[in-house]
Formats: C-alpha cells, structure tokens, sequence
C-alpha cells in the first residue's frame, strides 16, 4: 500500500486489504510522519539518502522484505504481488515497475505524481501570479468561474448535463465574458481574469515557453490558489506543501519568505527542481518495457478535476510510453482511465470510481484487460442512484441518444480530445 503528499505509508493503510484476505504491507519510506522536514538537516544541507529512501529506496526494501516474511511464516512466497497507491502512492507503483519491474504482478496507480520535480514546483504558479500581478483573487471570484465554465462546457464529451465537463481539454470557455460579472466578493475585473488565464495555462518562462500543465477547466481554483485577510489585506496563501518544496529542497533554508518570489525567481527554482529531482523522484521514465515483460500489469486512473496533480501529466506520460513501446503492445500491459469531474484521489462532483483494484487482479489473473471502469453517484444514505463507465484513455463515455443518462448501459466510448504534445 502506498502512502500520500510526503508521507511513504502508514499501517492504517493494511487494514482494509487485510479484511479481504491479503497479506499487506506498508512503508514510512524512511521517515516518519507527513511533512517535508526530512528533507534537510540541522546544519542545512540536504538529507540525500533520505530523499533517496522516499523517492525510490524504501518501498523496494518494504517490498523485499515483505516477501521474505511471508515466505518464512506461510513457507511459500506470494502467489501475486499487487501495488495500490494513489497521489504519491501512485508514483511510488511507477516508479517500482520503473526501476525493479519484477518487484509486482499488478500496479494500480491513481493520480500517480509521475512528474514529481515538475508537479510540485508547478502548484505554486498561481500564488505567484498573484503575487506578481498584485491581484490576489477573492476565492468567491474563483467560484463563479468556475460554475460559468462548468456550465458553458456541461454536455462537452458526455451530452448531458449533470454539472460535470465530460471532456475538459474539448472545453474552450473565454473567461473574458466574465469580466464585470458581480459577486458576493465584487466585480470580476479584467486583472481577475488575466490572473485566472495564467493559471488555466499553467506555469510558462518570462519569454512565455511551457513549463508544465495548469489547471484544466472544470478544476476547483481552492487548494493551490488560496488567500486569507491579513492585516486588513486579501494575500495569497499557498499550500503548505509547495512551501516546503521550495523552502527546503531548493531553497534549503527553513525561514524562506515566499513573497520574495518574482517570475524570475520562480524560472530558475523550476528549472532547479527539474535538474535536482527528476532523477531520485519522478517516475517519468517511459520505457517499461521490462515491466511488460515481466507480464507486469499497470491501471492508472486519475480524476480529471484534480486541483492538485493535473491529469494532463498522466495522460502525456502514457503518450510517451505509447510512443517508446508502440500503441499496441503499451494496451497490452498499460491503460489509463479519466474520471470526469473528479477530484484528487475521489472526491469531487462526478461520480466516483469504484472497482479499480478488482479490475486489475482480473486482468492479472485472468487476462481481462479492463476495457471500462465503473463510476457511481450515491444518495445520503450510500445507495447508488446513478452509474456511469469510465472509458479507457483517449476516449469518453457519451450518452446514445434517449438513454437513461443514470444507467451506464446509456453510454458508448468516443474519442476524446487529444492533449497537446508538451515540449520538453
């Protein structure tokens, strides 16, 4: 079991594999607790076998070790060896069918942080937009584009209209219409917008070249581009995680003052977090050829309204592999599915996924590779009202004709919009 943010794991995490009859295990990754602090020492330089532990290191050992205790109490190793992690708990699958492809049978992946060193210096684009514009917007701002953009693209890829944007890089809204629109927080103006196009376009060098994914439409603004009243004042407030990042892995000083970022300054930290890290934390290496060999299975799922982890990463990785492996012979082993509308690891206002892990030991076990996931909406009481497929990338599930639009029986898989290849 994987674990999230900068925890490796923790044992809360058995319980549920347990109650289904696995032998599980988990891993701190060489640290305990959630927070960034392992990163540095006391005498400010950085803890590089400790990085090392939780960006690849300490799950191959949990992974080792787990073996061999299994073995020695049941007197046989295990039959099949499954990954199931989300957010970071997702990189740590990819990267393990990366870096040691024999290590299991079956990966799930959920909103897999594949490209950690561009992820994590990319949500602090809006506060520094923000910063630098000197327009921090007023969340109820970000609320109303957001419920206009949700609106203007309700039935883009699915036909229907349930307040979810079914193909949000098929969704083209000119956030200019918003301008004058009130709020309960004032006006929309023309600086707001500008702010909120930045953001949508994601983190770009002072000449205007791609750095990384923003926020995609549909996306809540909330989490990543926060702000509070100080002193009678509305400032950013950024999330505590980007803080650490910039604080301790690159500026590896614990008092850092993040008003001190310029677009300059957040260039050259971009390109630092890329050039210190790619290497120890991103699982961004597209030749998985030896997992595919290994007869190594991978689903990945991502909520395509994660405000934190944009899925446009996900699917330009699995571009990728498609295009190291072959389109073929990557379905074959590797397939991604997108979650309308939801959020970082559930959430959200789309129907939830549910099933994904059964589907994978299917598909390991008895070679079914999924063709669709199930995505469900319950009531207050945790009925199931409505249901709805989840169809592979890069295709949508859309309504056929009069169809129930609750009953997934409804919808047909139709090609999506394609991403837009990233420069690298």
């Amino acid at each position: 079991m994987g674990g999230g943010g900068f925890s490796g794991g923790s044992a809360a995490s058995l319980l549920a594999p347990l109650r289904n009859g696995y032998a599980a295990a988990a891993t701190d990754a060489g640290h305990p607790g959630a927070t960034a602090d392992f990163a540095l020492r006391a005498d400010g330089t950085l803890n590089w076998p400790a990085i090392e532990d939780f960006g690849y290191r300490g799950v191959h050992d949990m992974t080792v070790t787990a073996k061999a205790v299994i073995a020695a109490f049941y007197g046989t190793g295990p039959e099949y060896s499954y990954w199931n992690g989300c957010s970071t708990g997702g990189r740590q699958g990819l990267m393990e069918a990366q870096r040691y492809p024999d290590d299991y049978d079956g990966v799930l992946a959920g909103a897999p942080v594949v490209n950690f060193s561009r992820m994590q210096i990319g949500q602090m684009w809006g506060q520094v937009v923000m910063l630098e514009e000197a327009n921090p917007v007023a969340p109820c701002k970000f609320e109303a584009a957001l419920a206009a953009t949700v609106a203007a693209c309700d039935t883009v890829g699915d036909g229907v209209v349930d307040g979810v944007i079914g193909d949000p890089l098929g969704c083209s809204f000119d956030l200019g219409t918003l301008v004058g629109t009130p709020t309960p927080c004032g006006d929309i103006t023309a600086g707001d917008v500008e702010v909120m196009r930045r953001i949508a376009e994601g983190p770009r060098t002072q000449d205007g070249e791609f750095l990384w994914y923003g926020q995609a439409p549909g996306t809540p603004y909330a989490g990543l581009n926060d702000t509070e009243v100080v002193d009678g004042q509305l400032v950013g407030k950024p999330f505590q995680y980007d803080l650490w990042w910039i604080g301790l892995f690159l500026a590896q000083d614990r008092a850092w003052d993040w008003r001190t970022l310029t677009y300059a300054g957040y260039e050259q930290f971009f390109q630092q977090s890329i050039e210190m890290y790619t290497a120890v934390l991103s699982a961004d290496d597209p030749d998985l050829s030896a997992f595919a060999d290994s007869g190594g299975k991978a689903l990945l799922w991502h909520g395509a309204a994660d405000f934190g982890v944009p899925f446009q990463g996900t699917v330009d990785y699995v571009e990728r592999v498609e295009d190291t492996l072959g389109p073929g012979r990557t379905k074959d082993f590797l397939r991604l599915f997108l979650a309308p509308g939801v959020g970082h690891c559930g959430g959200g206002a789309g129907p939830q996924p549910v099933g994904q892990f059964e589907a994978l030991v299917d598909w390991v076990e008895n070679g079914n590779a999924p063709r669709t996931l199930t995505a469900q909406r319950v009531d207050a009481e945790g009925a199931v009202v409505a249901t709805r497929p989840l169809c592979a990338y890069p295709k949508v599930a859309r309504l056929v004709g009069h169809g129930d639009p609750a009953d997934a029986g409804s919808y047909r898989c139709v090609r999506a919009t394609e991403l837009a290849p990233a420069p690298r």
